[in-house]
């Protein structure tokens, strides 16, 4: 099915300030929310649809290419699912909830109060709150030969993992976490005052067990409590032909494994183009420049050029000059959506001799008083002909 526009999905103009495009999103989010309709297929849709268009509307790059090219230009990897920024991935209803989660989960324009009708334990999770572990960014340099065709790597990713001694608990072994007396396990501390105006509830995170509900009363010695320790994880990615500099993919649950529990942040990989000796990168198109001698330019010759895939042929005609382009189709990159390839541009640069004999000389003036074509004067486009 093909996609709505994003402006329309959220149904705001294409001049829309971002607080607008955050206020329509959240009315649409809280309506098609998932929890708030149980089992309703289309409502689901209607919340990712909603999810889509606001990733790539709030981030003012996304957006700008959005402007321009259109769904072509954009990809879902803004919300955490596995797909490049600057191209179309996979978007799940986990990438929706977690972008719902992350801008509206806790406060801001309203959280789970909006959602559910008021405060509840069980939107908490019993009372348990998990702190989410940090997002990790890495660059992952590529040569245009990589980018030129479907490529996995394997990267060493250094970062906290779950302590082995404990589990990730946070707790030494055969030890238990006590109910916090403070909050009852309900992990927030709520304030109740009355005005003229009506009664009042405050909410707030419980600062004896920092929202957890539970108290560590032996901490594990190995990870200080914490339930993490320092580690590292190979991580297979898989990196679709025709990259560029700025690209990314998002692994998510890829990065830092959250404290005593917490669930894994995700793992950001950002692609940097190793500039190549060679080509020259337009695009999609590469450029390259192929010295020849100016009796090859005169009479005309076939010659073999190098490309991405091995060599191909070049007929010169007679009579060509000096920094003609010359334009092999489909010998550039692959378009990122799978719609054929760029362009290999050849470039044609005399090649002019050094160190000649006498005898050179001696050739190269008795052509230069042969031939009855003479270079013409300074001036424009002189190589317009």
């Amino acid at each position: 099915m093909e996609k709505r526009d994003y402006y329309e999905v959220l149904g705001v103009g294409r001049d829309a300030s971002v607080d607008e495009i955050k206020k329509s999103y959240r009315k649409l989010a809280l309506k098609y929310h998932p929890d708030k309709n149980p089992g309703d297929k289309s409502a689901e849709e209607k919340f990712k649809e909603a999810t889509e268009a606001y990733e790539i509307l709030r981030d003012k790059d996304q957006r700008a290419r959005y402007d321009q090219f259109g769904h072509a230009g954009v990809g879902s990897s803004a919300a955490g699912g596995q797909g490049f920024g600057g191209f179309s991935g996979g978007f799940d209803l986990s990438d929706a909830l977690r972008a719902f989660m992350r801008d509206f989960g806790g406060g801001g324009f309203g959280g789970f109060e909006d959602l559910f009708g008021g405060g509840s334990q069980q939107g908490r999770g019993q009372g348990r709150a998990y702190t989410r572990g940090n997002n990790l960014q890495i660059k992952l340099r590529m040569t245009l030969l990589e980018i030129s065709k479907d490529t996995t790597k394997k990267i060493k990713v250094n970062r906290k993992i779950a302590c082995s001694t404990c589990e990730g608990s946070g707790a030494e072994k055969g030890t238990e976490k006590k109910t916090c007396t403070a909050c009852g396990g309900r992990g927030e501390i709520r304030q109740v005052s009355k005005s003229l105006f009506g009664q009042f509830v405050n909410v707030s995170v419980c600062p004896s067990c920092n929202g957890e509900g539970r108290i560590i009363s032996s901490p594990c010695k190995k990870c200080r409590g914490e339930g993490r320790v320092s580690g590292s994880k190979s991580v297979e990615v898989k990196i679709p032909a025709g990259v560029s500099t700025g690209n990314y993919l998002t692994l998510s649950g890829q990065g830092d494994v959250g404290p005593r529990g917490g669930p894994a942040g995700d793992l950001i990989i950002v692609i940097e183009e190793i500039e190549d000796e060679i080509f020259e990168r337009h695009g999609f198109d590469i450029l390259c420049d192929m010295p020849v001698s100016y009796t090859q330019l005169a009479v005309g010759v076939k010659i073999e050029i190098k490309t991405l895939e091995g060599k191909a042929a070049l007929k010169v005609p007679a009579g060509t000059h000096s920094h003609k382009i010359f334009r092999l189709k489909g010998k550039g990159l692959p378009r990122l959506h799978g719609h054929g390839r760029g362009d290999q541009l050849v470039r044609l640069v005399a090649w002019t001799p050094q160190d000649l004999s006498r005898e050179e000389i001696e050739l190269f003036n008795k052509l230069e008083d042969t031939v009855k074509d003479k270079p013409p004067q300074c001036g424009r486009r002189i190589y317009s002909k």
